[in-house]
């Protein structure tokens, strides 16, 4: 029988599980997931108990050596000294366990976000876009995607934009409030259902391990960066509730993320349009 391979995933919330879960699927990985509450697990993750920003020592149990390292954790707050100790502080106490342990990752993979970039004219942008923001948390992601690149081991960030899915329902609950967007400004959003976030990951992960290039940078966003206005208004359509445009618009930048490099590496969405992925979602509900 094969040995299977082994996959470690730091900050193993919901982006995390969704992606272990599609992997024990397979049969072909052990899973590790780490989090400060290891009951919250999905069934056959193997749990470590560990604080990401506490330090290395504080890290929990880890396997004799790990195949693919994935660093997925969130800040749950929007304040710049939880950035920073979350997706720095922890990141480098990651590593630094990883290079303790038998044999480096084959690779290690870093979710990062689309808040890296400051172009706010409804610019086009991709892997390849200058990147110079000015909030904290486009600049601490920057930081850490730099610090991710002195790993000894190879890795990849993959710069996520807004994530939606199940139990990310904020535009929904706005629909239902009977609040949408209005058309001018016009502002764009950059979207991915949780789903292919994990589908991604686990793409990523299978095109290494076969001996495929794998870039170190990829924009994980839907095929369509459309208006807000345009989102909600759908939605409420759907809901059968009309909304009025307000007169608030979203805080990050207006611009729109292109998927070409990812889809060009052969990796299928799942949702590739809001549309998809909030049919989906109304079909839960």
């Amino acid at each position: 029988m094969a040995e299977k391979i082994r996959v470690f995933i730091a900050g193993c919330g919901d982006v995390g599980s969704r992606l272990a879960e599609r992997l024990l699927a397979t049969g072909q990985f052990d899973v590790w997931g780490l989090r400060r509450n290891p009951d919250l697990l999905p069934a056959g993750v193997k749990g470590v108990a560990g604080d990401l920003t506490a330090g290395d020592i504080h890290l929990g149990e880890w396997p004799d050596t790990v195949d693919y390292l994935v660093y997925c954790a969130a800040a749950g707050s929007r304040d710049e000294s939880v950035y920073r100790a979350v997706y720095l502080q922890g990141l480098r106490h990651v590593l630094a366990k990883a290079a303790s342990i038998k044999a480096l990752p084959k690779r290690i993979f870093f979710t990062s976000s689309t808040a890296v970039y400051h172009q706010n004219k409804g610019e086009w942008v991709d892997e390849t876009s200058d990147t110079s923001p000015t909030s904290f948390s486009g600049q601490v992601m920057l930081e850490a995607e730099a610090l991710l690149q002195q790993a000894a081991a190879p890795a990849t960030s993959i710069r996520f934009g807004g994530i939606y899915g199940p139990g990310r329902d904020y535009l929904l609950r706005r629909v239902k409030s009977g609040q949408g967007y209005p058309k001018t400004p016009v502002v764009y959003g950059n979207r991915i259902h949780a789903d292919d976030c994990a589908g991604m990951l686990h793409y990523l992960i299978e095109k290494d391990r076969q001996g495929d290039d794998v870039e170190t940078l990829y924009l994980g966003i839907d095929d369509d960066p459309a208006p807000m206005y345009e989102v909600t208004d759908w939605l409420g359509k759907q809901l059968g509730i009309t909304v009025k445009p307000g007169d608030d618009v979203p805080a990050r930048g207006c611009k729109r993320c292109s998927n070409a490099r990812i889809k060009e590496a052969g990796y299928r969405f799942l949702y590739p349009s809001f549309r998809d992925g909030y049919r989906a979602l109304l079909e839960l509900s």
